[in-house]
């Protein structure tokens, strides 16, 4: 891929929709969609929808690892990124920077098994730059293509594995489950990213044929949604897109899986402390007979807390942190895999037995019916959730997959239709027929040093002077080509303010009306986040918002998550810096009901004693996986850098090991009692619902909440290291997790604006300075990008990425230098208008859906902003100078302030750190505390 994401594999029933009336699961939904083919056989499918001044492009090329010849495992997704690398009229980068500069998002491409996709979400007066930066790409890829750039790439893609599958944990183990559920000339043996040494052996010549044989009009399809005229855009993409030649016929691959008839086992070590046990299965084809039903037992086996797998593995015998279960549709076979995370002290054995068990029982006597339908239930909802994104893997994508797995992009009434149809008798049929012992593959992950294979060594950079190496393209000049299209006028738009109101108990409520479809979404916000944990119970707030859902007065655990589930809807809890929320998402039609739950665990946490021990486990499970994983190992590292053992800020919001394994069910009732209370809380809803509606509800559940003062906090001042440089020790790791970070502002600041602004062309976008340089230009890292927090008192600068272990010091080098740079020299023009628009033309995707709508209205009430802020901001930005950004830039970006923190093979990196000056190092663990 070409941004920081993993290789991306859709769920079958991950679905848009334009519904076809105001109840989903009443009536059939309608995918309106006009389609045509160019005469070149590109084919054209566009959805009008004015919701936002926003567009979806989406271009699917059908080609994925399916299509590679042996010995070229990944080859697919490393000519993904060769696609991003410039063409003909568009300069490497170049692309990047005009789209983020016109506020462009959901800017990427992916590689799965059976499709390449590219997109972009553009306002909609840019639709036309979209449009030309595409089809160059479809057009004019091989007039520049040469070995510079493919080298660059391959540096590119095996950082990202490096990142993705070796040093994310289980990431190994998964590959080797892919390995042993297939044979090896089989194209889906390997993992999408492919192998270190077939992605460095690839040939110029092979990308060059590959670009031939599958990217031409014939063998793709684009969407278009959004704020369109159809008759304009038609012409547009037939400007853009009707003068190419077509490619050779594309000869589909034919491919026989073979059955697997004997039960395969294998163990896998890898960088984890906890086993987790994979059980696999070959199953039906995407949209095969067989294909829905799998998808509703999976629901049912490890589909949240109201699944089979949670209750018996998780809550009731706690020898498991975590399962999981999908059913993986692809076009030659899918595959349906289970997996479960062994808590502390149990071992992949008796997982096993407990999840045969669950298997056993389903084929033998299935699920009662009330079980299917909470699992059809909540499938729809998700179908219909997906439809508020248009670009991203929303509407655009989805029609998109739709088209090439059926030829339909408008089956969604027919993809419906199958999964309301699948009963109790079908969830056995299929277990019965796929699930069995012996046509399986069961794979432990387990504590090791992972084998990673023979090193494959970085070659040395190719020069970019002489360029003898580039072959004749495939279309002839076009003159108009060469410059980008200029926009239309800026679209207008007004975001969401929300209005507000009280209770006569002092509750906020705040409600944005939005009938586009039968969807609510709610979040009730409280002021109080770990910023009001006592110094000596950190992670104190997230604990009790864990707890929440566990057990009111009337309603246990299992209760709840068996309601929520039937209702179709998703219930949540968590804490940040300065806030512990409850969020729900429910349909329109069953959004009063869901709201009782939401009400009951707000207002009437029973904290049963039982139920805190179930999750105090479970959360130092979850510090233990934490500790697996370099960047947030790194995050907390930094966290405790900065703000030092006596604050707040300075720990994850797990807290530590001691605070957990110390806290009291009095600490947690305490802790609510004096937080959660009307006056420090606020009830954000948007979604299908009027605010005389919401006043109704909110009174009749909220109504009764006693009034009361909320304890008044106060986080104390920093108190952080004095060291520079701060490591933590990974042995053998292939890559180090770094952090460069220092405190800066709070989010009432006035500077906000332009730190926002700076911070965009510093690290914040693709095309910013610091991961141009560490990405694209040196070839260090799969990215690196910075960030601020803003919290309720100054919160963290952080620039974060992971970075090869032998190039750790350099790459820290390059970072104080762009640093530097933006400290010392304004902005030019064209890069300030860049990254200035960037903020205001991206801030409508901001607000395009229910629940991203109540977390930015919830945003002002925590932080006390005005009603009116997000509607000024733009101006705002507008209103941003090259001298406030470099003003910012120096108050707020202290080189000798920032606090390095690496998370790494020590003994590797530490030689490379320490010629930087950065002063004497401090080791921590890997809670990121000293030892």
């Amino acid at each position: 891929m070409k941004r920081l994401l993993s290789c991306l594999f859709l769920s079958r029933f991950s679905l848009l929709l334009l519904l076809a009336g105001p109840a989903a699961a009443a009536e059939v939904p309608e995918v309106r969609y006009d389609k045509t083919t160019l005469p070149n056989g590109l084919e054209v499918i566009l959805v009008e929808d004015h919701r936002l001044p926003i567009v979806a492009v989406n271009i699917w090329y059908h080609v994925g690892p399916a299509n590679e010849a042996p010995g070229l495992t990944g080859f697919a997704h490393l000519f993904e990124h060769m696609m991003f690398a410039g063409t003909r009229h568009l300069p490497r980068g170049l692309a990047d920077r005009l789209l983020e500069g016109a506020g462009a998002t959901d800017s990427n491409g992916s590689t799965d098994y059976d499709r390449t996709n590219y997109y972009d979400t553009v306002p909609a007066n840019q639709l036309e730059l979209a449009l030309w930066v595409h089809a160059d790409r479809m057009g004019y890829l091989l007039d520049v293509l040469d070995q510079a750039a493919l080298s660059n790439q391959q540096d590119v893609v095996r950082n990202e594995r490096r990142q993705s599958v070796e040093n994310r944990p289980y990431g190994v183990v998964e590959e080797a489950l892919n390995h042993a559920l297939f044979p090896k000339t089989h194209p889906y043996y390997a993992a999408v990213i492919g192998s270190h040494a077939d992605i460095q052996n690839a040939k110029l010549a092979d990308v060059r044929d590959f670009f031939k044989r599958y990217y031409g009009p014939n063998n793709a399809s684009i969407v278009i949604a959004g704020d369109i005229d159809k008759a304009r855009t038609r012409a547009l993409v037939a400007k853009y897109f009707g003068s190419f030649k077509k490619s050779p016929p594309v000869v589909h691959p034919k491919v026989a899986t073979p059955a697997i008839t004997r039960e395969r086992r294998i163990t896998v070590p890898d960088r984890v402390e906890l086993p987790r046990l994979y059980m696999a299965w070959l199953t039906p084809p995407a949209f095969q007979p067989g294909d829905a039903e799998l998808a509703v037992t999976a629901q049912i086996l490890a589909g949240g807390k109201s699944s089979r797998l949670y209750k018996t593995l998780v809550y009731e015998r706690q020898i498991a942190q975590e399962a999981a279960a999908a059913q993986n549709s692809n076009a030659l076979t899918s595959t349906f895999i289970v997996d479960a995370t062994a808590r502390p002290g149990h071992e992949p054995s008796e997982l096993e037995t407990a999840i045969d068990a669950e298997l056993k029982a389903l084929r033998d006597v299935g699920p009662s019916e009330q079980e299917v339908e909470r699992a059809r239930n909540t499938i729809e909802t998700a179908m219909l959730t997906s439809i508020e994104k248009l670009g991203g893997t929303g509407l655009a994508n989805q029609i998109n997959q739709y088209n090439q797995y059926t030829g339909d992009p408008g089956y969604l009434p027919k993809d419906i239709e199958r999964l309301r149809r699948v009963t109790a008798a079908d969830v056995r049929r299929v277990a019965q027929a796929y699930l069995q012992p012996n046509a399986r593959v069961i794979v432990a992950g387990v504590p090791g040093k992972p084998d990673l294979g023979p090193d494959v060594p970085t070659p040395p950079q190719v020069s970019k002077a002489g360029r003898t190496d580039r072959a004749a393209g495939i279309n002839r000049d076009e003159a108009w080509r060469r410059t980008p299209p200029k926009p239309g006028p800026a679209p207008r738009f007004t975001l969401p303010q929300g209005d507000a109101f009280k209770l006569p108990n002092g509750l906020t409520v705040i409600v944005h009306p939005n009938p586009a479809l039968p969807l609510v979404a709610a979040e009730l916000v409280v002021k109080s986040g770990s910023d009001a944990n006592p110094s000596d119970q950190p992670g104190l707030a997230g604990f009790t918002a864990q707890m929440l859902d566990e057990g009111t007065a009337i309603r246990s655990a299992p209760r709840i998550a068996d309601e929520i589930a039937q209702l179709g809807a998703f219930l949540g809890s968590g804490s940040t810096a300065d806030a512990s929320t409850v969020s729900l998402l429910a349909l329109r039609s069953t959004f009063p009901q869901a709201l009782d739950v939401l009400a009951d665990v707000v207002l009437h946490p029973a904290f049963p004693t039982a139920e805190v021990e179930r999750q105090r486990a479970s959360r130092i499970g979850e510090l233990t996986q934490q500790r697996d994983d370099p960047a947030l190992v790194a995050a907390v590292a930094a966290a405790g850098a900065l703000y030092g053992p006596d604050h707040p800020y300075g720990y994850g919001q797990l807290g530590t090991e001691q605070a957990i394994r110390a806290t009291t069910r009095e600490d947690l009732v305490r802790f609510w009692r004096r937080h959660y209370l009307p006056g420090n809380a606020a009830l954000v809803v948007s979604g299908d619902i009027t605010a005389d509606e919401l006043h109704t509800l909110a009174a009749a559940r909220f109504g009764g909440w006693e009034r009361a003062d909320a304890a008044v906090t106060s986080v104390g001042d920093p108190s952080g290291t004095r060291a520079r440089l701060v490591v933590v020790d990974k042995p053998g790791t292939p890559q180090t997790a770094l952090r460069v970070t220092t405190i800066a502002a709070a989010r009432r600041t006035p500077d906000y604006p332009a730190m926002q602004v700076m911070n965009a062309a510093l690290g914040g976008l693709f095309s910013s300075r610091i991961n141009l340089n560490l990405r694209e230009e040196k070839g260090y890292s799969y990215g690196v990008f910075s960030a601020f927090r803003y919290d309720r008192t100054p919160g963290p600068f952080t620039i974060a990425g992971s970075v090869r272990t032998d190039v750790t010091g350099p790459a820290v080098a390059e970072i104080f230098k762009e640093v530097n740079g933006m400290r010392d020299k304004p902005l030019p023009g064209p890069e300030l208008g860049g990254a200035r628009d960037s903020q205001v033309y991206s801030l409508p995707g901001q607000f395009e859906t229910n629940s991203g709508i109540g977390a930015s209205l919830a945003e002002t009430f925590v932080f006390d902003l005005p009603a009116d802020y997000w509607r000024t901001l733009p101006d705002r930005y507008r209103a941003v100078t090259a001298a406030q950004v470099q003003a910012a830039a120096q108050k707020y970006l202290k080189p000798d302030q920032l606090k390095v923190i690496a998370v790494g093979d020590r003994a590797a990196v530490l030689p490379q750190l320490q010629k930087l000056g950065l002063g004497q190092p401090e080791t921590r663990d890997t809670d990121g505390q000293l030892p």
